[in-house]
C-alpha cells in the first residue's frame, strides 16, 4: 500500500505540480489505507470485555437514524453488533464509551462462518423504531427503569398519556412502553400505606379529572378503554413492552372488563357478588385462572404476583434465562441476548409471575429456577407482539416509594438493563426474521 503513493508522487512531478502538494497528497492516500482499509467494520462486542453494554443500543440505534446498516449477531459473544459503518461511527462509539474492534473483510467472513455452525444468526436491523412511553404528566414518588435506560443509552422516546392514546396516537409509532401503571383504577394499591399522602391524593383527584373529561363516571372505566385502544395498537402490529404492575394490571383489567370489582375507597360503591365468578381470561394477553385480590387494604393485585415469596428469598436470589435456537426461534433469542444466563432476582408491585397462571401460548423467557415462577414472557396477539418483565428496578431489589432514581452510569454492564434495551431494538430487525 505505501508504495501506491510514491507512484502517483513521481507522476505528479511530471505533471509540474509543486512539492508541498505532492507531499500533502502523498500523506493523505498513505494516511486512508492505514487507519480505515475500505473492507474494514465494526464489531460492537457485548461480552464481558464491553466497557458499556448499555449505551451500546443506543450506538447501534444511533447508527439506525443515520441510515448505517447494523447486523445483530444473536448469541455470538454476548450479542454483538456488526456495523458497516464509517469513522463517524467509531468516533461516536468513542464519545459515548462503548468498547468496538475494527475488523477486516477476513475477521467478518470467520466470524459468519462461525455464526453458521452454531445456535447462532445474524438479524440485519432496519430502521430505528419510533419509541412511545406511557407515563403520567405529572412526576410520582418513583421513576421508571425503562426511561432511565432510554436517557442513559442516548435512544430518544416521546411520552404519551391517556388523552394521547384514545385520541388515536400510537399509530405514530413502531413500540410502546407501559409506565409502572395500575390499569385497574386502584392507585396502586396504595390506599392502606399512603391514603393520607399528598401524592397520593393528587394522583387520585387529576385521575378522576381526567377520566371526567374523557367522559367516564369512573377512573376504572377511563383505564379499561386506554387498555383496549393499546390492544388495538397491539393487534395491528405494534410492539408493547411493560413492566410492573403495568403487567398484570392489564390483563385484570381485559379480564374484569365490564365487570365492578373495587370497594368504595376507589370508585365509591362495593364491588358486585359474583365480580370474581366473572371474568373472561379469553380476553387476556397473557395470563389466566388467577384470583383478585379485592381488599383494598392488602397491596397486592391477585394472585398471580410472586412477590410474597420474592421477599425472603433476599437481593442474593437470580433468575435465569432461557437459551434458544436462533436460527429456528430468533425473537425470544433476541429478547434474551446477554453476557449473563443468570440475572439478580429484583422486587416490585408485580415482582414476578406464578407460572401455572401463564397461558400455553406464551414463550416463557426467564424464570427463578424451581419454585414455579417466571420473570419475563413474550407472547403474539394479532399482528404484534407483548412482552412483560416482572419487576421495577433490575439494579436496586427493593425499590421503594420515594427512593432516588438509579444511576446507570454505575451500572453500565447491568445484564438486568440489558433485557429492557433487547426489546427496543427488536422492531428494528428486518421482518422476516421475527415471525416464530
Amino acid at each position: 500500500m505505501v508504495k501506491q503513493p510514491s507512484y502517483l508522487v513521481s507522476h505528479l512531478k511530471v505533471l509540474g505540480i509543486g512539492h508541498m502538494l505532492l507531499v500533502a497528497a502523498a500523506v493523505l492516500l498513505v494516511s486512508l489505507a492505514v487507519v480505515r482499509p475500505a473492507s474494514a467494520e465494526l464489531l460492537v462486542n457485548m461480552d464481558l470485555k464491553q466497557r458499556d453494554h448499555l449505551r451500546a443500543y443506543g450506538l447501534a440505534y444511533w447508527c439506525l437514524e443515520q441510515g448505517t446498516r447494523v447486523d445483530w449477531l444473536l448469541n455470538y459473544r454476548g450479542g454483538s453488533f456488526l456495523v458497516h459503518g464509517s469513522e463517524d461511527v467509531a468516533t461516536k462509539a468513542n464519545l459515548m464509551g462503548v468498547s468496538f474492534e475494527v475488523v477486516s473483510g477476513a475477521d467478518v467472513a470467520v466470524i459468519h462462518g462461525e455464526i453458521e455452525e452454531n445456535n447462532m444468526e445474524i438479524i440485519v436491523l432496519e430502521k430505528a423504531p419510533k419509541i412511545a412511553v406511557y407515563i403520567p404528566p405529572t412526576a410520582l414518588p418513583w421513576d421508571d427503569a425503562v426511561t432511565l435506560a432510554l436517557e442513559y443509552a442516548q435512544i430518544p422516546y416521546t411520552k404519551v398519556w391517556d388523552e394521547e392514546i384514545l385520541a388515536g396516537a400510537l399509530d405514530e409509532f413502531d413500540w410502546l412502553h407501559l409506565h409502572h401503571e395500575d390499569f385497574t383504577g386502584q392507585y396502586g394499591k396504595f390506599y392502606g400505606a399512603y391514603r393520607n399522602a399528598v401524592w397520593y391524593k393528587a394522583q387520585q383527584t387529576r385521575y378522576e379529572e381526567a377520566a371526567k373529561r374523557a367522559g367516564f363516571v369512573k377512573v376504572s372505566q377511563h383505564k379499561l378503554a386506554v387498555v383496549r385502544k393499546i390492544k388495538e395498537y397491539i393487534a395491528r402490529g405494534g410492539f408493547m413492552f411493560a413492566m410492573c404492575s403495568a403487567t398484570d394490571t392489564f390483563d385484570i383489567a381485559l379480564a374484569a372488563d365490564g365487570i365492578d370489582f373495587l370497594w368504595e375507597p376507589y370508585d365509591g360503591d362495593p364491588p358486585e357478588p359474583d365480580a370474581e365468578k366473572r371474568l373472561d381470561f379469553s380476553k387476556t394477553l397473557a395470563f389466566e385462572n388467577f384470583y383478585l385480590t379485592m381488599n383494598p387494604l392488602v397491596y397486592e393485585f391477585s394472585d398471580l404476583d410472586v412477590s410474597e415469596a420474592a421477599l425472603p428469598r433476599g437481593p442474593n436470589s437470580h433468575f435465569v434465562l432461557f437459551e434458544f435456537s436462533a436460527k429456528h426461534d430468533p425473537v425470544p433469542t433476541m429478547l434474551t441476548q446477554n453476557h449473563a444466563a443468570a440475572i439478580p432476582d429484583f422486587m416490585g408491585q408485580t415482582t414476578g409471575f406464578k407460572a401455572e397462571k401463564v397461558k400455553s401460548s406464551v414463550a416463557v423467557l426467564a424464570e427463578v429456577t424451581g419454585v414455579g415462577e417466571v420473570k419475563y414472557v413474550h407472547g403474539n396477539y394479532g399482528r404484534g407482539t407483548f412482552t412483560f418483565y416482572g419487576g421495577h428496578d433490575p439494579e436496586d431489589f427493593r425499590h421503594n416509594v420515594g427512593d432516588p432514581p438509579t444511576d446507570l452510569s454505575l451500572h453500565k454492564n447491568s445484564p438486568g438493563y440489558r433485557l429492557i434495551l433487547n426489546n427496543i431494538l427488536f422492531p428494528a430487525a428486518e421482518k422476516k426474521k421475527q415471525k416464530t
